[in-house]
């Protein structure tokens, strides 16, 4: 094995810098104030190089964080919270004095009791807020190509364990301080193997080399694609629900998430731009200002510049940097110029470094763990009063309880409940029915009470709308009217009731019945009713749990019908479009006992039956009842494809509806033939840049032959303008006196007498649509035709973008789902008014057959961050049905 002198002189012979970039000199040279102890445990004795001269791999920090901990066992401890998709280990670190963490099981015990002031009395939280320590959790590592923050976690541990002066030591005595070195392992690897590969003689500062231009999918996102900051409430990543896990163990006061941003900028920290969510409280806001203004002066004190405010706003609660706000912590982003690579020029003539980064967000590290240790207090007094008005506000308010029917669609309110439960709040089933509001409820309903520490967070889930300031929206209209981008910085509508559609009513009162704790478990237990059947099983079709029961069925090879119209069966009773059909005697004789390991793992009920007899609808036998295949599904995959819906739709059809997905380059598509495909998905993407004629004519081709073409979002629009679907792209309605400009160069004088006028005469003819970033609409079913199989009249849809398809006329195809009239579009979020105006009853799934197969055009993106859920038995039918029925 080289000796770690050897392998220093070779990294130092790798990683050249010019000389007017920062050079390091190991961990002193980040803060030269401090005073480090001696060590053998600095990343150079550990890794073989100076921190901040080579971008660690994710083994090799896990690799120094376990020699931190082997070195300092009574300040640092090291707790596994996950694993990533691709095996890796998720953990964090804890270090503290070695007080704290001799006494870390108290500590945990010590938030848990403060964070409950129904149990807490206030003497004894008053004790509490004496007593225990601060606390901050540092996250870092998000997005896998945002490179310096996790280096500078590294450092930041090293800081508080080897800084002997005595401020630090009191840093210690006074907090815990969590960090998680690197949230998203898998996309940093795909970031470091990449970029390595693409380093030559010396690294390159050009914006157009290739160390600064990665390809498809770059390493931003996990192994399923997804941008893990935006799954802080839907929780469909091991990344972030592990995090969550941890995070309500210990309530930590602060909460950091450390990224980067354009090479060109400076440094972001607290406080957030505008617009705020309304249910952050204004002492959370007193607090971010404290954090911002710290940072401030230990900014001014080393030269850096940074700037606050002015974007990356609080609104959307999805975000690492807002979640924790709802527990009742101070919850922040901060962000780094990235240099992408170990050098960047900049525009303005510097030359931005790796090291700059590992540097600037150690500072940032610090100088937070400062204000929590000198705030120490106070924040914990803040965090007690945020959960104890979050209580006094759930029994003031005028809704005392929440309640999820859990009758039409089991499957999406066992999900919902558990997700909410995996998020700290209190869920009780129904064990009898009850009445309450006027309303009866059947027994498994689960009721969520308003009274409880969680209640911001609960309202911040569930509520159908959170608005944003009037004055806000009055500033992005102007900004409109002047052709400047709008400051909304993600979507504006994310109810979770909403968009899984599954009923939720809410209640002044308490329901007074029997109930059961919720434990975590987002599928419950299927079973089969007459497990001894002589003549068939059946299935309701409809949720999830069946169509969990459909994939499986189908993969474990078993004979299954599927019935295209609803049916009464003399015995069993009704069963809606879409229901299976598994009978008997198109089956093996170890039907039963497989029946009973898929209801347990899909959640499904089954129902046998000694009779055939229908008694209204198709028979078994009707040409009605369609023979399910095991379809062989393709996703195209690489440029020009979003990799954000790619990896979204990937994750739904095969993590949530338990389906492979054969993932095929579209160079592939272009040049081999597409022979043995059932389904061909094409993601949101800009296909008209690298399908050529050719290609479009094989599609053609290939559907004409029995082939489903399955398009969503951008993907939908661009098979319009290739001639693959039978409708037209819209404009933006043009506004009344706004007239078609002549097409001659020189034109007949007009008079303008009037500003009014004037600010007519500029308004643009012929423009798209204006963007949405993303509301919640309604929109209705075409519930006679087969694609809508199990389907209510009424779907929960995104929007976002400014793609708006005309109706199919109904010689091509049929309008399987519209978006509803104007008065009941909107269900939560916000539109523009002149596209609130265009929208109503343009569609939002196209069917459209041509010759043996058929295209199925979502308008919108199904599977968009794999939380619309309501939208699923439609993908469902898209994927498994349409191909029985392509001839």
């Amino acid at each position: 094995m080289r000796s770690l002198k050897i392998a220093a002189l070779v990294a130092a012979s790798w990683f050249v810098f010019p000389s007017h970039a920062q050079q390091l000199a190991g961990e002193s040279s980040l803060l030269p104030e401090a005073n480090y102890a001696d060590s053998e445990v600095t990343v150079e004795q550990v890794l073989g190089y100076p921190i901040g001269t080579k971008i660690t791999s994710s083994a090799d920090m896990s690799r120094y964080f376990e020699a931190l901990e082997a070195a300092y066992p009574k300040q640092v401890k090291l707790l596994e919270y996950g694993e990533s998709w691709e095996g890796r280990t998720l953990y964090y670190a804890v270090i503290s004095s070695e007080e704290n963490i001799a006494d870390f099981d108290g500590f945990m015990q010590g938030m848990q009791s403060l964070a409950d002031p129904r149990k807490t009395s206030r003497s004894e939280a008053e004790k509490l807020i004496n007593e225990l320590p601060g606390s901050i959790w540092l996250s870092y590592g998000v997005h896998g190509n945002e490179i310096s923050s996790p280096e500078a976690s590294m450092m930041t541990a090293y800081h508080l364990l080897h800084d002997q002066r005595e401020q630090t030591q009191r840093w210690l005595d006074n907090t815990m301080v969590f960090i998680d070195p690197l949230q998203n392992p898998d996309g940093r690897a795909r970031f470091v193997d990449r970029y390595y590969m693409s380093v030559g003689m010396e690294h390159s500062g050009d914006r157009r080399s290739a160390e600064h231009n990665e390809p498809w999918p770059n390493g931003r996102t996990n192994h399923y694609l997804f941008d893990m900051n935006r799954d802080w409430i839907a929780l469909t990543q091991p990344e972030i629900s592990g995090q969550i896990d941890a995070l309500l163990k210990y309530y930590p006061l602060v909460f950091v998430d450390l990224h980067e941003m354009g090479g060109d900028s400076t440094y972001y920290f607290t406080p957030e731009a505008r617009p705020y969510n309304p249910l952050i409280t204004e002492s959370q806001r007193e607090s971010l200002n404290w954090i911002g203004k710290n940072n401030g002066q230990w900014f001014d004190k080393k030269g850096f510049d940074y700037f606050t405010r002015e974007i990356f706003d609080a609104f959307y609660p999805g975000y690492g940097a807002s979640w924790p706000l709802y527990y009742g912590s101070v919850a922040m982003t901060y962000e780094m110029a990235s240099a992408r690579g170990h050098l960047f020029n900049r525009k303005d003539g510097d030359v931005l470094t790796y090291a700059d980064g590992v540097q600037q967000h150690f500072i940032a590290s610090i100088s937070t763990i400062q204000t929590v240790s000198e705030r120490r207090e106070a924040l914990l007094q803040k965090f007690w009063n945020y959960r104890k008005s979050a209580v006094e506000a759930g029994e003031d308010g005028d809704v005392r309880s929440l309640i999820l029917p859990a009758t039409d669609d089991p499957a999406g309110a066992r999900k919902l409940a558990s997700l909410l439960v995996e998020q700290g709040v209190e869920v009780k089933q129904a064990e009898q029915a009850f009445e309450v509001c006027d309303v009866d409820y059947q027994p498994g309903a689960y009721i969520v009470d308003m009274a409880q520490p969680s209640h911001r967070l609960i309202r911040t889930l569930m509520d159908e709308q959170v608005d944003m300031a009037d004055d806000f929206l009055k500033e992005q209209e102007q900004r409109r009217k002047n052709n400047l981008p709008d400051q909304i910085y993600d979507v504006t509508g994310w109810s979770l009731p909403l968009m899984f559609n599954v009923d939720s009513h809410s209640c002044d009162d308490l329901p007074d019945v029997k109930t059961a704790m919720v434990e975590e478990g987002r599928i419950a237990p299927g079973k089969v009713i007459n497990p001894d059947a002589e003549v068939a099983y059946l299935v309701r079709w409809g949720d999830m749990n069946a169509g969990r029961f459909l994939t499986s069925a189908l993969r474990e090879g078993l004979s299954v019908r599927q019935s295209e119209l609803a049916f009464t069966h003399e015995k069993a009773g009704q069963f809606p479009s879409g229901s299976l059909i598994l009978r008997v005697a198109d089956n093996g004789s170890e039907l039963s006992q497989t029946l009973q390991k898929l209801v347990e793992e899909s959640g499904a009920t089954v129902e046998g039956v000694d009779t055939s007899w229908i008694t209204e609808g198709p028979n078994f036998g009707s040409h009605n009842v369609s023979q399910l295949e095991a379809p062989n599904i393709a996703i195209a995959w690489d440029e020009p494809v979003s990799a954000y819906n790619a990896g979204h739709t990937r994750f739904v059809i095969e993590r949530q509806m338990g389906y492979p997905v054969t993932a095929i380059r579209t160079m592939q598509l272009i040049q081999d033939d597409l022979n043995g495909l059932d389904v061909l998905i094409l993601p949101e993407g800009g296909y008209d840049g690298v399908f050529t004629d050719s290609t479009i004519e094989k599609l053609k081709q290939w559907v004409s032959d029995g082939g489903v073409l399955l398009t969503l979002g951008g993907a939908s629009a661009w098979a319009v303008d290739a001639g693959l679907l039978n409708t037209k792209l819209e404009r933006k309605v043009p506004e009344e006196g706004v007239e078609k400009p002549a097409e001659e160069l020189k034109i007949d004088g007009k008079v303008i007498e009037s500003r009014e006028q004037f600010l007519t005469e500029i308004k643009p003819h012929g423009a798209d649509p204006d963007w949405v970033p993303g509301a919640l609409l309604n929109a209705q079913v075409d519930t006679d035709h087969w694609l809508s199989a199990g389907v209510k009249p009424q779907v929960v849809s995104i929007y976002n973008g400014n793609d708006v398809l005309t109706p199919i006329d109904i010689n091509h195809g049929r309008n399987i789902a519209w978006f509803a009239d104007a008065d009941t579009m909107l269900a939560s979020g916000f539109l523009w008014d002149d596209i609130a105006k265009q929208l109503p009853y343009k569609p939002l799934l196209i069917w459209q057959p041509s010759g043996k197969g058929m295209v199925i055009s979502f308008t919108q993106e199904p599977t968009y961050r794999a939380y619309m859920d309501g939208l699923n038995t439609l993908l469902m039918n898209a994927l498994f049905l349409a191909p029985a029925k392509a001839q």
